[in-house]
């Protein structure tokens, strides 16, 4: 079985404009089954969901495939998922909510290794309850935040660990089982932003054993959205606020207003893209995991190639350590060049590549490269060889 990134490419109109896009851990593109979809849910009758009109039970029906879809996805089960406008949305509603049981003798565990929407929800909701907030620092060297450092954090005061499952300034991958299992052993709950990990792996929330898992459709093809999965005997003890009408049935409680159909509809097709990127038969999680193999192939290829052809050209400089287990993510800097005035020339020449912090910005300033960040090259389903070749050539132009 072979990865067929010319098939992939075919199906993402915006590739037709030309440029080399190495902005997907931002946001990727869009393959026209997903624009389908999302087009025919606002072309078709939708109404609140019910089960009377046509209408109704389309929305409904919108709805179910979409928690079916992601559940596929994660590993998960359909009551357990939640949609939000994002995850960062999601994050700070839940962090209000379980701060609600909190008090000034209790502690929390932050990293900073992550995006801030894994941060600073938890550190406002910390604050507000006088909780104490404890951070993992990760090595600077490497990028890795050793289980060891959680674990040195963690104590019988410990309600909640919030974690990446991958960097999405890095790439970097911690040892989640591993992490879960100490949290777990001090009786806190661990939430993970799986924003920068759902999009290049195969996901199992159950063996990650995290207790909420976060991520973006967006970033995995999909619209704009942001989905929490949680066992759903877990959320039955959490209460949100809420309007007096809204159901308090699980997963409803937590979704605030009338739901987006329409992206809802595009998440669904999002997954079902993914489960078709190489052929075969069997349920959709089966064939997403045919898939989500393959890809990870792909584009641990295709970043070997960019990885090795940086290490090239003189004046580029990496940061974290190559060759280890991530996602297929590269950030770097130019040597006598500002990181806007690389992604701009880069941009110049067609290929896109932004730089930044990209609201990871506790691990920007950690890595000591400050609010202005770096350069960051990331894979997507659609990367292909000439694309890795372009950023090569554009950067070997500017250093030379």
């Amino acid at each position: 079985m072979t990865y067929d990134v010319a098939a992939v490419r075919e199906r993402f109109p915006a590739l037709e404009e030309g440029a080399a896009h190495f902005d997907g851990p931002g946001g990727t593109q869009t393959p026209m089954e997903v624009a389908d979809a999302v087009a025919g849910a606002l072309r078709a009758a939708v109404a609140n969901r019910g089960s009377v009109t046509a209408a109704e039970i389309r929305a409904d029906e919108i709805v179910l495939s979409a928690r079916q879809a992601m559940a596929d996805l994660l590993a998960g089960v359909p009551a357990g998922i939640v949609f939000g406008r994002s995850m960062t949305q999601l994050t700070y509603d839940l962090a209000r909510a379980l701060a609600k049981d909190w008090g000034p003798e209790d502690e929390i565990v932050v990293s900073r290794l992550d995006h801030d929407a894994n941060i600073r929800p938890w550190v406002h909701a910390a604050e507000a309850r006088g909780v104490t907030v404890r951070w993992a620092d990760f090595d600077r060297d490497t990028g890795e935040l050793a289980t060891e450092r959680v674990a040195g954090l963690l104590g019988d005061r410990t309600r909640l660990v919030a974690v990446t499952g991958a960097s999405n300034l890095l790439g970097t991958r911690p040892d989640i089982p591993a992490i879960a299992d100490l949290v777990h052993a001090a009786g806190a709950l661990l939430y993970l932003d799986g924003v920068h990990l759902t999009p290049h792996s195969l996901v199992d929330i159950g063996a990650l054993r995290a207790d909420f898992y976060a991520c973006s459709p967006y970033k995995f093809l999909g619209p704009h959205l942001g989905v929490l999965a949680a066992d759903p005997l877990l959320l039955e003890g959490i209460h949100p606020d809420k309007l007096l009408p809204q159901t308090d049935a699980v997963p409803e409680r937590f979704e605030l207003g009338t739901l987006p159909y329409e992206l809802l509809a595009g998440t669904t097709a999002a997954v079902d893209f993914l489960a078709g990127l190489v052929p075969g038969e069997g349920t959709r999680r089966e064939r997403l995991a045919r898939s989500m193999e393959e890809l990870e192939r792909h584009e641990e290829a295709v970043l070997e190639r960019l990885e090795s052809g940086l290490a090239q050209i003189p004046g580029v400089r990496p940061h974290g350590a190559p060759g280890r287990r991530r996602t297929p993510t590269t950030l770097f800097s130019v040597d006598g060049a500002a990181p806007a005035a690389v992604h701009e020339f880069l941009a110049a020449r067609g290929v896109n590549a932004p730089a930044g912090s990209f609201y990871a910005l506790e691990c920007s300033r950690w890595l000591g490269l400050g609010d202005e960040g770096a350069v960051r090259a990331g894979m997507a389903p659609y990367t292909d060889e000439s694309d890795v070749d372009r950023l090569l050539k554009a950067l070997d132009d500017l250093t030379s």
